[in-house]
C-alpha cells in the first residue's frame, strides 16, 4: 500500500495531522485545525441580545403587574440597547433580536405604566376616599355593599 504523495514528492499525513516542517522543525498545521494568529477577531456573544427579546416577551406577557411590565421591561431595553451596540461593533451577531427585544421590553414598560398611573388616580380620587371611609364605619354586610354601589353610582356618573 503506497502513501499519497505531497506536490514536492513528501509523504501527506492523514487528515487532520501534520509534518513537520523542514526549516523549523515545528509541525505545520493542516486543513481542519485553528491556525494561531495575532488580529483574530474577538468571540462573537449573543447574549444580551437574547436576554432582551426573552424578557421582552415576557414583559408584554406581564405588563398588567409591576414587575413584569417596569422591571422586566426595564431590563429588556437596557439588554437590548447594549446588544445592538455589539452587533454594531460586531462582536454580536443577533442585533435584530437584541433591537426587538428592547421594542417589545419598552412596550411592556409603557402599558405597565399606563395601569399603574390609572389605579394611582384612581386610588387617590375622592370618590374611592368616600368608599374607603364609608367602608370603614360600615358595621355590617349590607351596608359594606351599599357602599359598593354608592362608589359605583359615582364613579359611573
Amino acid at each position: 500500500m503506497t502513501s499519497a504523495q505531497g506536490p514536492y514528492g513528501q509523504p501527506t499525513p492523514p487528515y487532520g495531522q501534520s509534518t513537520p516542517s523542514p526549516s523549523h522543525g515545528q509541525p505545520t498545521p493542516s486543513y481542519g485545525q485553528p491556525t494561531p494568529s495575532y488580529g483574530t477577531p474577538p468571540e462573537r456573544r449573543n447574549g444580551f441580545g437574547i436576554a432582551a427579546l426573552v424578557l421582552g416577551i415576557v414583559a408584554v406577557v406581564l405588563f398588567w403587574t409591576v414587575f413584569g411590565g417596569i422591571v422586566l421591561g426595564l431590563l429588556a431595553v437596557v439588554f437590548g440597547v447594549l446588544g445592538h451596540r455589539r452587533a454594531r461593533r460586531g462582536t454580536a451577531t443577533n442585533g435584530v433580536m437584541a433591537i426587538v427585544g428592547a421594542v417589545t421590553g419598552a412596550l411592556g414598560l409603557i402599558g405597565s405604566s399606563v395601569i399603574l398611573a390609572a389605579g394611582v388616580s384612581m386610588l387617590n380620587s375622592d370618590e374611592f376616599k368616600n368608599y374607603s371611609d364609608c367602608v370603614e364605619h360600615a358595621g355590617t354586610q349590607a351596608e359594606r355593599e351599599q357602599c359598593a354601589k354608592d362608589f359605583d353610582r359615582d364613579v359611573n356618573n
